[in-house]
């Protein structure tokens, strides 16, 4: 039985890249205690001042500032789901602090043969399988993937969906 990664154990993985993060991320619903409040407020159309986001940002700022790159690509059902729309809108402050975060649809993905793990890629050299909970949307524990065809795999992944997915605001214009 593998062991899965804790919150705070998937936090000091983060912390360890020296040049490159990428996430993969596919759910059209992520669920946590930090962001439920946030998304409700969205959803009620209620103003938020987006404190509970500020750490990541600085983070985000401080590594690009320091030459690391964080890049995600989305994958994404069109029409977008509301949870997949509120994120557009974080997704701008990510972006602001240095982010490059993309979207791409879920049947280009599959049109292109993607079929990637919800994970992190760092350094090119490490995947970190994030594991969730279907029914609950929440985060259920991290795997560190040492499998060197599985990592390949996905790298080559990250490539042509880098290439094939669109920026947050090309992505927000198509939707209009």
């Amino acid at each position: 039985m593998t062991v899965l990664l804790s919150e705070a154990e998937l936090g000091n993985l983060l912390a360890t890249f020296t040049t490159s993060a990428f996430r993969f991320e596919l759910r059209e619903r992520y669920n946590s205690t930090v962001g439920a409040e946030p998304f409700r407020k969205w959803q009620a159309g209620e103003s938020d001042d987006y404190a509970w986001h500020r750490s990541w940002m600085e983070k985000i700022s401080c590594d690009v500032a320091s030459g690391k790159t964080w890049q995600r690509v989305r994958i994404v059902s069109v029409p977008p789901s509301d949870y997949t729309r509120y994120g557009m809108k974080v997704a701008q402050l990510s972006v602001r602090a240095g982010e490059d975060i993309r979207y791409l649809r879920r049947d280009v993905a599959e049109r292109l043969g993607l079929d990637p793990y919800d994970a992190w890629l760092l350094d090119g050299s490490r995947l970190i399988w994030l594991h969730f909970d279907d029914a609950s949307d929440t985060f259920a524990g991290a795997e560190l993937v040492t499998d060197r065809e599985v990592v390949s795999r996905h790298l080559a992944w990250r490539d042509l969906a880098l290439k094939h997915a669109q920026s947050l605001d090309e992505f927000a214009a198509h939707l209009r």
